[in-house]
């Protein structure tokens, strides 16, 4: 699973990286504070590609937004569904119904620095007083080889407030979830698990609306982008924990 990143990069960095003209990064996304530690549930950045606000037959424009972190779908009663679906299975997209629409049509890049996971440790003999031993977890940060921005293989979806008035900014929530595959080779010793990161070769294929379930399956068996990864401090356990000192490496 990716259950924690860092996204940390300016907006207009971003914008430059996605090739996004400056008019279409929304307001919200320039005020949102960088973040050594996101978490579900919290605000996220988003590229999306889409006809303008009330023009569906007008052209695509490609463009960053905010989302919550955590899909919620078109049907849900309450948008708490969503805690439950930060991630998205690449074995299991077009099988459940959460997921399959929006994999059709409304696929996203979430923007990060590096990602999270952590490793099973063997337990300390004696560790509990239980006479269990506790599992002691490492955690490590992932990022790009190359220092480059990563693009996590995203969808997105639209929710609609039934409690609040059709006029209320409010009454739409946009949701996303990250893309999660087999953990590649070199990553499979930390965690089964690691988000599918497209190439810049893939970008444009995976934003395309036009392109149906069937085209975004085969960017699916893309070799993700190489990866490089560190030991990181506990501290990134505490989601309350923000700052460039979670990436410090530790022996």
């Amino acid at each position: 699973m990716c259950g924690r990143y860092a996204s940390f990069r300016e907006a207009q960095d971003l914008a430059d990286a996605f090739a996004i003209d400056a008019a279409l990064v929304e307001p919200a996304v320039r005020e949102l504070a960088p973040s050594w530690n996101v978490a579900p549930t919290q605000d996220v950045r988003i590229v999306v590609e889409r006809a303008p606000k009330g023009e569906p037959d007008g052209p695509v424009e490609r463009s960053l937004r905010l989302a919550r972190w955590g899909l919620v779908p078109s049907w849900a009663k309450d948008p708490s569904v969503g805690n439950r679906m930060i991630n998205a299975r690449v074995e299991s997209l077009t099988d459940k119904p959460a997921f399959a629409k929006p994999f059709a049509a409304r696929r996203c890049l979430v923007p990060a620095d590096g990602y999270y996971e952590w490793k099973k440790l063997e337990p300390a003999p004696g560790s509990s007083p239980s006479g269990r031993a506790r599992t002691p977890k490492q955690p490590y940060y992932i990022t790009p080889a190359d220092d480059d921005v990563a693009a996590l293989a995203g969808l997105y979806e639209f929710w609609r407030d039934p409690s609040r008035a059709a006029d209320d900014p409010r009454r739409w929530l946009v949701s996303t979830t990250i893309v999660t595959m087999p953990a590649s080779d070199d990553l499979a010793a930390i965690h089964d698990r690691m988000p599918l990161v497209l190439p810049r070769s893939a970008w444009d294929a995976w934003l395309d609306p036009s392109v149906g379930a069937e085209g975004a399956s085969a960017l699916l068996t893309t070799t993700p982008e190489l990866m490089r990864f560190r030991e990181v401090s506990s501290l990134v356990s505490n989601v309350n924990n923000d700052s460039p000192a979670l990436l410090a490496p530790v022996d």
